[in-house]
C-alpha cells in the first residue's frame, strides 16, 4: 500500500449512477418493479464521456479519482468474462493516470449481475465463490492501481438487503441516508456473509496484484444524549463497526460520511426535520466527517484511512463549498491529532443518478440530462485550490 505518496485530493463517482444503460445489472431490473423509482437509463454517459470527466477534474487541480468496475457487464453471464468490458475498464485506468489522476477502484458498488441476484445473491450457497472468480478476472487489468475496495459500503448494502426481506420500499436507500420510514438495522448474518467475501477477495488482490485492499464503510456519526452511551455502542455495532473491525486486516478502510444522527435510550432518533436540512433531508452536519474519522480509526485500531465520500446534497454551490471548508477543517484538526489520514475524495464528480432519484445534487460539476453537456461549478474550481495548497 502507498505509505509515501502525497495526500490525495480528489473526486468519486459509481458505475451504475453515471455510465447508463447498465441493463445486465439487479438494479436495473429493480427500477422496472418498484413504483416510484426514476430509472437510471443513461445516467450521465460517463461509459463514453470518462475521459472528458477525468480532465474536467484534473484541470482544476485534483490528483486522485474514484470509480468502478462494473461486474454486470464484466461478467454479463455465469462464467463468461468479457474481454472488451475488462479493456474498457484498463483505458480508464490508463486516461486516469495520464492525466495525472491516482485511480481508486471500487470492485463492487452495490449493483450486482442480475443473475447472481437471481441465484440468490450475498446469501446464495456460491456468493463467495461467484465474487472471487470476478475479482480474480479484474485483477488482470489493475497494475498501476495504488487503491482497489472490494465492496462499497457493505453496512447499507446489508441494510438494504433487510429491506428487501421485509418487502419494504427501496426508494432512496443507498448511501448514508437518513430517509424515512425508518430504516431496519442491517442484519449481521448478511454482514457476516460480505466479511467473508470481502475477506476472500483481499486474499486475492494481494496475491495477484501491489495495491492497497479494504472496503468503504457508511460512518453515520452517531452521536449518544445523555445516559444513552450502552445504547449508543449497541448502535454503533450493528450498523458500522461489525464492519469496521472487520477491516482490521486490512491495508486502508474508506470512510464515507455525510451527516450525523442522535442516540437516545430508545435508540437511533427520528430526524426531525429542519430548514437547514439537505436536499437529501439529513441535518447540516459538517462535523460529521471528523466524528466519523476519529470513531473509524479507534475501532479499527488505527489502520490507514482515504475519505472516501463526503460531501451535502445541495443546489446552492456556496453552500457546498461553506460545508466542504468546515468538514475539511475538521477532518485536518484529526490529521494533526495523529490520525493517518491518506486522501479525501469528494462525493461526487458528477450530479449524478441517485439510487432511485435525480433530484439531490451533489457533484462539482452538473450535466445536462438531454445533451449530457457538463458544466463545472465553482466548488471543483475551489476544491482545486485547496488541493494545490494541500489543505484548507
Amino acid at each position: 500500500m502507498p505509505d509515501s505518496t502525497p495526500f490525495l485530493w480528489g473526486a468519486a463517482s459509481s458505475p451504475h449512477q453515471t455510465e447508463g444503460n447498465n441493463v445486465n445489472s439487479d438494479w436495473w431490473v429493480r427500477e422496472g418493479q418498484i413504483p416510484g423509482l426514476e430509472r437510471s437509463g443513461d445516467a450521465t454517459d460517463s461509459y463514453h464521456r470518462y475521459d472528458e470527466d477525468m480532465r474536467l477534474l484534473a484541470d482544476a487541480g485534483l490528483t486522485a479519482y474514484r470509480f468502478g468496475v462494473e461486474w454486470a457487464r464484466v461478467e454479463p453471464v455465469p462464467g463468461h468474462f468479457s474481454r472488451a468490458e475488462l479493456a474498457h475498464y484498463r483505458r480508464m485506468i490508463d486516461t486516469a493516470l495520464s492525466l495525472g489522476l491516482t485511480p481508486v477502484l471500487t470492485l463492487h458498488h452495490f449493483s450486482s449481475p442480475r443473475w447472481f441476484t437471481e441465484e440468490g445473491g450475498w446469501l446464495g450457497a456460491r456468493a463467495v465463490e461467484r465474487f472471487t472468480r470476478y475479482v480474480e478476472a479484474v485483477t488482470a487489468i489493475l497494475d498501476g492501481v495504488p487503491w482497489v475496495a472490494t465492496l462499497n459500503e457493505p453496512n447499507m448494502l446489508a441494510m438494504m438487503m433487510t429491506v428487501e426481506r421485509q418487502h419494504l420500499t427501496a426508494q432512496g436507500l443507498a448511501g448514508a441516508d437518513t430517509t424515512r420510514p425508518r430504516l431496519p438495522a442491517p442484519d449481521p448474518e448478511i454482514g457476516a456473509a460480505l466479511i467473508e467475501a470481502h475477506h476472500a477477495a483481499r486474499e486475492v488482490l494481494r496475491a495477484r496484484t501491489d495495491a492497497g485492499v479494504g472496503w468503504t464503510v457508511a460512518n453515520r456519526a452517531f452521536i449518544a444524549r445523555p445516559g444513552a452511551e450502552a445504547k449508543l455502542r449497541e448502535v454503533e455495532h450493528v450498523w458500522e463497526d461489525l464492519y469496521l473491525e472487520a477491516s482490521r486486516g486490512d491495508d486502508f478502510v474508506g470512510v464515507q460520511s455525510y451527516s450525523s444522527e442522535w442516540v437516545s435510550r430508545d435508540g437511533l432518533e427520528p430526524h426531525i426535520p429542519h430548514p437547514d436540512d439537505t436536499m437529501s433531508g439529513k441535518s447540516y452536519r459538517p462535523d460529521a466527517l471528523a466524528l466519523a474519522v476519529r470513531h473509524t480509526w479507534d475501532v479499527t485500531g488505527g489502520i490507514p484511512i482515504l475519505v472516501t465520500e463526503n460531501g451535502i446534497a445541495t443546489p446552492d454551490d456556496t453552500r457546498r463549498i461553506a460545508y466542504t471548508r468546515a468538514a475539511l477543517d475538521g477532518l485536518f484538526a484529526a490529521i494533526d491529532d495523529g490520525i493517518d489520514v491518506r486522501g479525501y475524495l469528494h462525493w461526487s464528480a458528477l450530479d449524478n443518478y441517485r439510487w432511485g432519484d435525480w433530484k439531490p445534487t451533489l457533484g462539482l460539476i452538473a450535466v445536462d440530462r438531454e445533451t449530457f453537456a457538463r458544466h463545472t461549478k465553482p466548488s471543483l474550481a475551489w476544491l482545486g485550490e485547496v488541493a494545490r495548497r494541500g489543505r484548507p
